[in-house]
């Protein structure tokens, strides 16, 4: 018998996995991906940001993991020698009625720990000299890049140096206390960590653990440039809506020095609808048509404005246009290389009517849920493994 599986092999499940083996080295620990090669899902389709975690309040999970993950992601690319680029980020005003916003940000972050300063237009010419911004802008120097399929590629590597088995191409159609079923077969099990997600609320239903969420999913466009590498030298964010849990369109370094522009966060119909009607599943679209007016009547967000302002970036002159209120020289023939396409695994509360803004994960019979690891997930995932795994208890 397996003493733990884990479904799921994008970064969350690679991290419990390599946690789990480094205190217990002599569990028997296998991860199931039903994909045939890794981190074909958000853990490969995702910006690549290390955040510095200064978004999130201070009693939140997020902010909790998000400078410890940091620190502990970057000790994990110099122990394997996957690149980090330190490039830093500014997030840039629009008008006047944003500094107050970029204040209460500033605040976050120095009660979660997080190094940041306030800095007028002469101090950001000089750290970004593209970016634009109305009076002040925020500097944060610990934010950086990394290349998300390098990371995983690596951690996978060490997962298996401690003896977990990686097992690609293998579905889990249904699981419960004690047991899985894949594509090979029944399968008795000791313990089951859900790491599935897009599928984790799916997974979560089988053990009775999460039933009031329903997945949300929301699709993330990203467009590369033919700028020279280094040519911009920081990430550039707006002000983010707190309404809502995405930031809005910025321009990041990608770990090659390329700049790109994205993500969007514009609804989608299926949870790996990439491309046009490829993924789309009825099942999910009927779910996704009853789910989304009870978002959009929601009085915890701004869904109505959002809905509004997200639907135009599909257009790649409109997204070029929004990122230009940034970054003032971006012209849409520099910005032609389509990027990957994410899904964001979005959970909403049905019981509260509000999106899920913080992680989630709950114990389950002989189980653990990460039901909830949106972004900053990858940057958060190898101190959510702590977290996990300084709680576990095998049945």
């Amino acid at each position: 018998m397996t003493d733990v599986l884990i479904i799921g092999g994008g970064i969350v499940g690679l991290a419990i996995a390599d946690e789990l083996l480094r205190v217990h080295p002599d569990l028997d620990v296998e991860i199931h991906d039903k994909e045939t090669s890794l981190a074909q899902h958000a853990s490969g389709r995702n910006s690549g940001v290390l955040h510095a975690g200064f978004y999130y309040y201070p009693d939140s999970m997020k902010a909790r993991l998000t400078r410890v993950g940091n620190s502990l992601l970057r000790e994990f690319c110099a122990e394997r020698g996957v690149a980090v680029r330190d490039v830093g980020k500014v997030v840039v005003t629009r008008s006047a009625e944003e500094l107050p916003l970029l204040h209460d940000l500033y605040e976050r972050g120095v009660t979660n720990g997080v190094e940041l300063e306030v800095i007028d237009e002469r101090r950001l010419a000089e750290l970004e000299p593209l970016a634009k911004t109305h009076e002040q802008a925020l500097w944060s120097p610990t934010t950086g890049s990394a290349d998300p399929m390098a990371v995983i590629t690596a951690l996978a590597a060490r997962v298996q140096e401690r003896g977990g088995r990686v097992v690609l191409g293998s579905s889990v159609r249904a699981a419960g206390p004690g047991w899985v079923t894949t594509s090979e077969g029944y399968r008795s099990v000791g313990h089951v960590v859900n790491a599935a997600g897009l599928h984790a609320d799916t997974v979560g239903r089988w053990f009775g653990v999460g039933e009031e969420y329903r997945m949300l999913p929301f699709k993330g466009l990203y467009w590369y440039g033919s700028w020279p590498a280094g040519r911009l030298q920081r990430h550039v964010y707006p002000v983010p809506d707190p309404r809502n849990p995405f930031l809005g369109v910025h321009l990041t370094v990608a770990a090659d020095g390329r700049a790109k522009i994205g993500p969007t966060a514009i609804p989608a119909l299926s949870r790996e609808a990439y491309s046009g009607v490829s993924g789309l599943s009825a099942g999910e679209a009927w779910q996704v048509a009853r789910t989304l007016p009870r978002f959009l009547a929601s009085p915890h967000h701004d869904a109505k404005s959002l809905i509004a302002s997200e639907m135009p970036k599909y257009l790649h002159s409109h997204l070029v246009k929004e990122a230009a209120q940034l970054v003032p020289s971006v012209r849409p023939e520099d910005f032609r290389t389509k990027g990957r396409a994410g899904i964001r695994a979005q959970l909403f509360d049905t019981r509260r009517n509000r999106l899920e803004m913080d992680f989630v994960v709950r114990p389950g019979p002989r189980s653990t849920h990460v039901l909830n690891a949106v972004s900053p997930g990858w940057t958060t995932a190898l101190a959510m493994a702590r977290d996990v795994v300084a709680d576990w208890r095998m049945e």
